[in-house]
């Protein structure tokens, strides 16, 4: 199904092992399951400069993911609900999109993105779920039926399981409508 399929997978925190990155890698895996090959940019990875049009240098970090979304047939972003919206890291990663803008295939378009939002508690979860949807409308990405929202403070095994049948069914999304976007 998902031959030649290629998965980018973006978030998490500056804290290795995040339960945000840890989601974004559990739905890579299934991806890798499906066929899908994919790579995973996350915590320090993430730590680059402000993003700016004022100038076109880079670092190797920026760099790194504006090549791999360039390449991308889907994305799997992730994100910490900060404050009833996603957290700065995800967002100035997501503003360096921007870099694609003159691209044959413009910032996200074309491309699945499946969402995830964790948070203590399911309606911040839920608004950053919203705004993970409305950031990957405005780059032109078309957002998987189902994003994952999770309550990191529940540590239950009740909820670990359920989430990992989430992340499943965006990992399955992400492939499904990117294998048939690409045609």
């Amino acid at each position: 199904m998902a031959q030649d399929i290629f998965i980018v997978g973006v978030g998490g925190t500056l804290r290795a092992g995040s339960s945000t990155e840890k989601a974004v890698a559990d739905v890579l895996e299934h991806a890798k399951a499906l066929g899908a090959s994919t790579t995973l940019i996350s915590g320090p990875s993430l730590a680059m400069p402000f993003y700016s049009t004022e100038t076109d240098d880079r670092t190797d970090e920026a760099k790194t993911l504006v090549e791999a979304l360039r390449r991308a047939d889907g994305v799997v972003i992730g994100s910490p609900g900060y404050h009833g919206g996603v957290s700065g890291l995800i967002k100035n990663a997501l503003d360096y999109v921007e870099d694609l803008k003159a691209d044959e295939r413009p910032y996200l378009d074309g491309r699945a993105v499946g969402l995830i939002a964790s948070a203590w508690g399911e309606q911040a979860a839920m608004t950053t779920l919203g705004m993970l949807r409305d950031i990957t409308h405005a780059l032109r990405g078309v957002p998987t039926p189902y994003g994952c929202i999770f309550n990191s403070a529940d540590k239950s095994e009740e909820r670990v399981t359920d989430t990992a049948n989430k992340l499943q069914l965006v990992a399955k999304q992400v492939v499904t409508i990117a294998s048939a976007m690409r045609g």
